[in-house]
């Protein structure tokens, strides 16, 4: 162990480690889908996923399955330090589910339950992207959980349009390096990547569902945004074909929901540069390089003249918040208040509350076990993260072949993941339109656009970036109680 120690000392050295953000640091953001990318575009050959091959009832190997005796009330939370002094009418929960005893892998959850019928509400599985990136500060601290960190990084105060009030949410720190998640054999590290991801994912949730076993026969359903456009449909291919060969526990999944999602490298790529120029933040000339000089079909062929166009068109976008286009940038020394209803320095507040000792002690995180502090990305993960194919939409099409609900929504100022990404990778899906593209209103405003195709549903939500619910609180939230109804959003005031 403790030779393990001096190497992760070691590796943490050599990889740089710090603070690095998905979304809202001081001044420009880290990228960690960025450089996943760049380094596609510069790869020398192509990846694609097929999918999981289906093992037949012989083949199939069953997972770890740990004692779960007393460990839901252990990981029950009292409170949270400075959570808001009116009642916190729901149960919290947080800690580890071992995925790997003989590695000592533990991935770290965070769970809150309903404030009202939470005996009857279902339960959703909430991940963040990156790769590396925290659902717990990111996704839980900062979007869609019960509470937003205030700007003295030390108090907490209810969030009005909390997912948690229409479903019993966990949010979870995967793989291995991520937040509070980790090894004790530090080589696990270096294996971080789609497959390592849903496999550990699966065998949380199963292990999990014998912690809190009340929701074992409800209906499941998983969602993510971002670089979760890998992670949702491949943990929930895995789920629907284990179901059918297991004699473990079987998941109820219903529906799965990716927002702003990295599907397809093609049409990702694509989208974004077509979003920087309809959005006037590349010049007509350097639109016109790439359309005549980039195919994005095989990354291995993008020419030098190519990267010359792209280069050039990322540095006209350097000095914006590419996750919300309009979104003001946080600097740590400005003493102005942000313009924004959203704090863009969001994210020094989270890791400053989740690094004090009383905060991880009432969490229950072993800190002990990790070399770095807790951090909004896990740098080690994003450099080390090895297999990212270059397109999930197969995945995606035989989800929808299920007889699963999919829905894919966009907030529609990301520049990320825009939303021509996403309609140019549903238009890959080949399916046809159900209910034609119309406005849907909430708070007697345009909330967004959708649209019904067969076995897919694509929901905008008008004036949000990247992370939906950070930004459009209310049509967020809104979006979400219809996805978990299965009704399209209200056409009508």
């Amino acid at each position: 162990m403790e030779n393990n120690k001096v190497f992760m000392f070691l590796l943490i050295s050599s990889l740089t480690v710090s603070t690095v953000v998905e979304c809202f640091g001081a001044g420009k953001a880290n990228d960690p889908l960025g450089k996943i990318i760049k380094a596609q575009l510069a790869s020398s050959k192509s990846v694609l996923v097929e999918g999981y091959a289906t093992k037949s009832t012989a083949e199939y190997s069953p997972v770890y399955m740990g004692t779960q005796d007393g460990l839901k009330e252990a990981d029950k939370i009292d409170a949270l330090p400075g959570q808001p002094e009116q009642e916190v009418s729901f149960d919290q929960y947080s800690g580890y589910v071992t995925v790997d005893a003989g590695h000592g892998r533990a991935l770290f959850y965070y769970f809150a339950e309903s404030p009202q019928n939470s005996s009857t509400n279902p339960p959703v599985l909430w991940l963040n992207g990156g790769p590396g990136c925290s659902s717990f500060g990111n996704g839980a601290m900062m979007e869609l959980g019960p509470f937003r960190v205030n700007s003295d990084g030390e108090t907490l105060s209810l969030n009005e349009y909390s997912w948690n009030n229409a479903a019993n949410v966990i949010f979870l720190e995967s793989p291995a390096g991520v937040g509070f998640s980790y090894s004790n054999i530090t080589s696990d590290y270096t294996l971080s990547g789609d497959t390592r991801t849903a496999e550990d994912s699966y065998t949380f949730l199963v292990n999990w569902l014998e912690r809190f076993p009340e929701y074992k026969t409800r209906d499941f359903y998983l969602a993510g945004e971002s670089y979760a456009g890998h992670y949702v449909p491949q943990l929930a291919q895995l789920i629907l074909q284990n179901n059918k060969i297991t004699n473990q526990t079987v998941i109820n999944l219903q529906g799965v929901a990716i927002g702003n999602a990295w599907v397809d490298f093609e049409t990702g790529v694509k989208g974004m540069y077509d979003f920087f120029w309809t959005h006037a933040l590349i010049s007509d000339e350097v639109n016109q390089g790439i359309q005549l000089n980039c195919n994005f079909s095989t990354p291995n062929t993008v020419t030098e003249k190519c990267e010359d166009y792209l280069d050039e068109a990322d540095d006209l976008v350097e000095d914006i918040f590419i996750f919300d286009i309009y979104a003001p940038l946080c600097f740590s020394s400005s003493t102005t208040p942000p313009i924004a209803a959203f704090d863009p320095c969001s994210d020094n507040y989270i890791s400053n509350y989740l690094n004090i000792p009383q905060v991880q002690k009432a969490l229950h995180a072993n800190v002990t076990a990790l070399p770095y502090p807790w951090e909004s990305c896990s740098d080690m993960v994003e450099k080390l993260y090895h297999d990212s194919p270059l397109t999930v939409l197969p995945v995606i099409k035989e989800l929808m072949n299920s007889g699963i609900s999919v829905w894919m929504y966009s907030g529609d100022t990301d520049g990320r993941v825009p939303v021509t990404s996403t309609r140019y990778s549903i238009n890959k899906l080949t399916t046809s339109v159900k209910t034609k593209w119309y406005p849907w209103y909430n708070k007697e405003q345009v909330g967004g656009y959708a649209i019904e195709y067969e076995n897919l549903t694509f929901v905008t939500i008008r004036g949000a970036g990247h992370f939906v619910p950070s930004y459009q609180p209310a049509r967020g939230f809104a979006f979400f109680k219809s996805f978990l109804e299965g009704k399209l959003p209200p056409s009508s005031l």
